[in-house]
């Protein structure tokens, strides 16, 4: 199937940002995505999603979703937690990156983005959106891309 002839097109995953005042962090939703490439031989995936708040994110600075087995269209609706004070929150990289589970082997990663200020075009806005408004929700499709691989302890 093309997708519009990106090669590195790996799908998508909606994301929810907010800076939320009273508690003093940034609550990140991995909302679902869509289209993910499949990485095992039936055809599907059996993804999850990392998130990394980086450099110095604090003991909760990587955490994760739960697993959607064989699926290319995961419905995760999960809210994270991260600590850091607004004044922070500029300097800060958020990494999220899909994998495929797999058992008794390492996961496949699928792909990723990174949300922050030395991001581009929509992953630059929606971390800019989110400084500039504190306690709203806002939420943006990210397309992901099989770069910046990280690896996957």
């Amino acid at each position: 199937t093309d997708r519009g002839g990106d090669v590195e097109d790996r799908g998508k995953v909606l994301v929810s940002l907010m800076y939320n005042t009273q508690q003093g962090g940034l609550i990140v939703g991995i909302i679902r995505c869509v289209h993910l490439a499949a990485m095992d031989a039936n055809g599907y995936s059996d993804p999850f999603v990392k998130l990394l708040l980086k450099p110095e994110g604090g003991k909760k600075a990587k955490q994760k979703t739960q697993i959607k087995k064989k699926t290319l269209n995961p419905e995760f609706n999960e809210e994270f937690f991260f600590d850091v004070k607004h004044s922070d929150l500029a300097k800060k990289q958020l990494d999220l990156s899909v994998w495929d589970y797999d058992i008794g082997k390492s996961n496949d990663y699928i792909g990723g983005c990174q949300l922050g200020i030395n991001a581009k075009g929509e992953r630059l806005k929606h971390w800019y959106e989110c400084l500039k408004n504190k306690d709203k929700k806002i939420e943006r499709w990210h397309v992901l891309q099989n770069e910046n691989h990280v690896s996957s302890d």
